[in-house]
């Protein structure tokens, strides 16, 4: 059997480090696979040499012409293999595939990744999602973002957790305060500078380490200068041994507006680290944490109650330690081979 994965790119990203796990480990069960990236070519995580790799024809920059094009190239990617199974990741590309779809017969699975509320032009994609033969969401609140008619064909699938995390730290911990994920707005890291600012007052032993990359980092790194913090926050940019690097911190902080499942926090939790997460939508991290079980939920865009977390945390201890040896738990809930089942049973 073979199956194709559509995706914008496989640059850094929980998106592609989703359909990294899902394609090495489809591989290893003797399907065919190929990714097929539909605006970039950069390719930031391990995958089996088996796998197929095809950049189509970059970014459309708005042109209806290129988006024509690309809607063709898809088209005939699925005329030349009728038999194979289409997984397409994200809106945008979701769209993409089913126009490219449109009057053939074929096999297509989308997946929504983010908070569906978000999506620009929601009539033309719900009119489109009406043809996919399955859909699969990270939570019930996506699911319960569209019509009846697109709940029916849809599944609800978590995101895996990597079965090589490093080993849960068990010394003396760092001073460190990390978070990771893309510099754009949706991360909110603007709320996550002026919450630390507040904690830093009390706790000016601690740094804030940011990882991932992004247009907004001249901004934040200006924030940070005027908010009187700079010397205590680190850009550390987008590292492929993250975990490694983080997994004696003194926690994790997630300050997102919305996520879909934050695969920063699952791996976070899955290492052992204290966490601390906005309750946002579409109810990724309320599905992952108990608060005050194994881990802490703040409500969105509140610097004080986000810098109280942080600070009972750094004051506690036992609690910190509690939280921590819970947060572990997800690690069987959310296996690679549990979660790569349930793809596969649906393919």
């Amino acid at each position: 059997m073979k199956v194709i994965f559509l995706t914008a790119g496989m640059a850094g990203g929980g998106t592609e480090r989703v359909i990294a796990v899902l394609a090495n480990y489809l591989i290893n069960k003797d399907y065919q696979v190929d990714i097929v990236m539909t605006s970039r070519d950069d390719v930031e995580y391990e995958l089996d040499s088996r796998i197929k790799l095809q950049a189509l024809s970059g970014r459309t920059g708005g042109s209806i012409k290129k988006r024509l094009e690309r809607v063709k190239s898809l088209r005939r990617i699925m005329k030349e293999n009728p038999q194979a199974t289409i997984l397409s990741f994200g809106t945008e590309t979701n769209c993409f595939a089913l126009l490219a779809g449109l009057g053939m017969r074929k096999k297509l699975i989308i997946s929504e990744r983010n908070d569906p509320n978000q999506c620009a032009y929601k009539p033309l994609r719900n009119l489109l999602y009406n043809f996919a033969d399955k859909l699969v969401f990270q939570t019930k609140d996506a699911v319960l973002c569209f019509s009846e008619k697109v709940q029916k064909k849809g599944i609800v699938i978590p995101n895996p957790i990597s079965d090589n995390l490093p080993n849960p730290f068990t010394g003396m911990r760092s001073k460190d305060i990390v978070a990771v994920g893309r510099m754009q707005p949706q991360k909110n890291h603007k709320l996550l500078l002026d919450a630390f600012a507040l904690f830093y007052k009390t706790h000016q032993e601690y740094r804030l380490v940011i990882y991932g990359k992004g247009e907004l980092q001249p901004e934040l790194e200006k924030q940070a200068r005027e908010l009187g913090i700079a010397d205590n926050v680190v850009f550390a940019g987008f590292a492929t041994d993250v975990l490694q690097k983080i997994c004696n911190s003194a926690m994790y902080v997630l300050s997102s507006d919305y996520e879909g499942i934050s695969n920063s926090l699952l791996e976070a939790m899955g290492v052992g680290l204290p966490v601390v997460s906005t309750d946002c939508p579409i109810g990724g991290s309320a599905m992952l944490i108990e608060s005050g079980v194994n881990g802490v939920l703040v409500p969105m865009k509140d610097a004080d109650s986000l810098a109280d977390a942080m600070a009972r945390i750094a004051d506690d201890d036992e609690f910190a330690g509690r939280i921590a040896k819970e947060a572990v738990r997800v690690k069987e809930k959310y296996s690679t081979d549990n979660i790569c089942k349930e793809w596969e049973a649906i393919i």
